[in-house]
C-alpha cells in the first residue's frame, strides 16, 4: 500500500513537471509568433499556456485582447488575463491592471486601485509603474498629492536601467508638443 501511494505521488509530480514544461514551450512559441506579428497564430498557443497558469502567457494574452491582436478587442477579457498574471506578482501585468483601473477599461474606473497596482509594479522596479505612480502623486489622482514622492518616483522611472531612457524621451517629446504635465515633470526632475 505504501509503495502504491509513493508511485502515485511520483507519477503526479512528473505530470505536474511535464505540464509546466509544456506551458513554457507553448508560451515561447506563442511569444515568438506574437513578436513576428503573427497574432492569429500566437493566440491559441498563448491561451493554452495561460490556461495552464503561465503568468507571462496570461499577460501577453491580455495584451492581445487589449490591442485586438489576433482576437477581437475586448477590455473585459484583457483585464481578466492581466489580473490573473498580476496575482502571480508579474510587474508588467500589475502595471496593466493599474492602467485598466485608471482608465476604466474592462473594469469600473477606480483611481485608488490604480495607484495600488502601480505601486506594486513600481516596487518591482517596473519603469512604467514608477512613472505612473509618480504622475499620480504629482497630480493627486487616487492618492494625496505629494511633490516629494512624485519627484522620487519620476526620477526612479527616468533613471530605470531597462526602460528609463524611453520614458524620458516620451516626456521630452510630449513637452515639446506643448503638454503642460510633461513640462512640469521635466522641471521637477531637473532634466
Amino acid at each position: 500500500m505504501i509503495k502504491r501511494i509513493f508511485f502515485v505521488m511520483v507519477a503526479l509530480a512528473v505530470c505536474m513537471a511535464v505540464g509546466a514544461q509544456n506551458a513554457d514551450k507553448l508560451y515561447k512559441e506563442g511569444k515568438a509568433l506574437y513578436d513576428a506579428k503573427k497574432y492569429t497564430e500566437a493566440v491559441p498557443k498563448l491561451k493554452a499556456a495561460a490556461e495552464k497558469g503561465h503568468k507571462k502567457a496570461q499577460y501577453r494574452l491580455g495584451r492581445c485582447y487589449d490591442k485586438g491582436h489576433g482576437v477581437t478587442e475586448n477590455d473585459v477579457q484583457a483585464f481578466k488575463w492581466y489580473s490573473k498574471s498580476a496575482a502571480q506578482e508579474y510587474a508588467k501585468a500589475q502595471y496593466a491592471v493599474g492602467k485598466c483601473y485608471k482608465d476604466g477599461r474592462g473594469v469600473e474606473k477606480d483611481r485608488k486601485k490604480a495607484v495600488a497596482w502601480f505601486s506594486k509594479a513600481a516596487k518591482q522596479d517596473n519603469a512604467d509603474g514608477q512613472y505612473a505612480l509618480g504622475k499620480s502623486y504629482l497630480k493627486g489622482k487616487g492618492v494625496e498629492a505629494d511633490e516629494k514622492k512624485a519627484k522620487s518616483w519620476l526620477l526612479k522611472a527616468v533613471n530605470n536601467p531597462k526602460d528609463g531612457a524611453d520614458i524620458l524621451a516620451k516626456i521630452r517629446k510630449d513637452a515639446a508638443a506643448g503638454d503642460e504635465d510633461a513640462k512640469r515633470i521635466l522641471k521637477l526632475i531637473g532634466k
